[in-house]
């Protein structure tokens, strides 16, 4: 009895001593452990972030060395050590000359005798300096560059504003400076220039930012805008995106509880037609969830086609009909035109029907 008790009491200390051990392991939480630069350019030098953290397990954790996958890379880190509960920062550089186009470099913390090896990131867009001006930017609009005439911002959900960043060069004789710069553009794009200067044949960004939530329509959208500086004339640009509805990811046991939305055909082929003779379709929508569906857009890339149908709700087990009046004059050859059917069927939020013929 006497053997076993020690043996018991033997055990309670080692599981005390396991656990006192694992809780003298250093651990770190990090503030965060990626950080996007977004755009950066060549001339405008080193780019520094700081990356924050906090010892949040363990008596006491101290940084023995950094490894970086890149010369581009440096950093500076504080060498004492810190305490449980202390937070402390290091110091990344990154030298945008040595990488063009998307980047992203890794930042490895070693400390506390190889018990922490924590990895960090530091990633964006990083463009060269042109050898020729003229050439990569053929888009003068006054004193200004551009490498294309219009800006897209591709695909816009309306959780969160959609950021771009957007080059330009400076052909004129005088600095632009942020604080002077003026933008006539609706309330959902906001415009601001990242530099405080962009000197004369020096490149500048503007920073676009576009907030689908705060515009009714869907599918792709045309917007102007108009920019100048103080004694500058006023600049015209085109923002062009696709706006969608964000929908969360829903589990499996609520798939069948949803909006559906079902379309009996998803390509019609008219086969050969006559330019001269209207094209009349019909195409049966049907609500397959057990929830309300929404029609909320139906968008086609041609004025050549009219969409006409009766109701833009339909209740669970209900149909509709979708009516196309396709008007092929003026045109010859292979033809294919685009309808996108949006509604709030989380799964498939946007569907397309697809209209070919072969016009005589």
């Amino acid at each position: 009895m006497i053997r076993l008790i020690f043996f018991l009491f033997s055990g309670v200390l080692l599981g005390f001593h396991s656990y006192a051990q694992q809780q003298d392991v250093a651990k770190l939480v990090w503030k965060v452990n990626r950080i996007d630069l977004g755009t950066i350019l060549e001339e405008q030098g080193l780019h520094s972030v700081a990356f924050e953290y906090t010892l949040s397990q363990g008596t006491i954790f101290a940084i023995q060395e950094i490894l970086t996958d890149c010369g581009c890379t440096t950093v500076s880190f504080p060498k004492d050590s810190i305490a449980l509960g202390q937070s402390e920062k290091i110091q990344v550089n990154f030298d945008p000359s040595s990488a063009s186009g998307f980047f992203s470099k890794l930042v490895l913390v070693k400390g506390n005798k190889g018990q922490i090896q924590d990895s960090l990131y530091i990633e964006g867009i990083a463009i060269p300096y042109p050898s020729n001006l003229d050439r990569n930017y053929p888009v003068k609009l006054g004193s200004l560059g551009f490498r294309m005439k219009k800006v897209n911002m591709g695909d816009v959900f309306d959780n969160e504003p959609k950021v771009k960043f957007l080059e330009f060069l400076n052909f004129g004789s005088q600095p632009l400076e942020k604080k002077s710069l003026s933008v006539k553009a609706p309330s959902f794009i906001a415009i601001e220039q990242v530099q405080e200067f962009v000197r004369p044949k020096e490149r500048g960004l503007l920073k676009i930012a576009y907030s689908a939530n705060q515009r009714p329509e869907l599918g792709a959208v045309s917007d102007q805008i108009q920019i100048n500086w103080e004694n500058s004339e006023a600049i015209e640009l085109t923002i062009l995106a696709d706006l969608f509805d964000y929908f969360a990811p829903i589990s499996k046991s609520d798939l069948e509880k949803v909006p559906q939305l079902f379309l009996a055909q998803k390509l019609i082929d008219l086969g050969e037609i006559s330019a001269n003779a209207l094209q009349r379709q019909l195409v049966i929508l049907s609500n397959l969830g057990k929830e309300e569906l929404e029609i909320r857009e139906i968008q086609e890339n041609c004025s050549c086609l009219v969409i006409d149908y009766p109701k833009t709700t339909l209740l669970p087990g209900e149909k509709m009909e979708l009516n196309l009046v396709f008007d092929p004059i003026g045109r010859k050859g292979i033809d294919q035109r685009n309808i996108y059917i949006f509604s709030n069927d989380p799964v498939n939020p946007v569907q397309l029907l697809v209209l070919k013929s072969q016009i005589d």
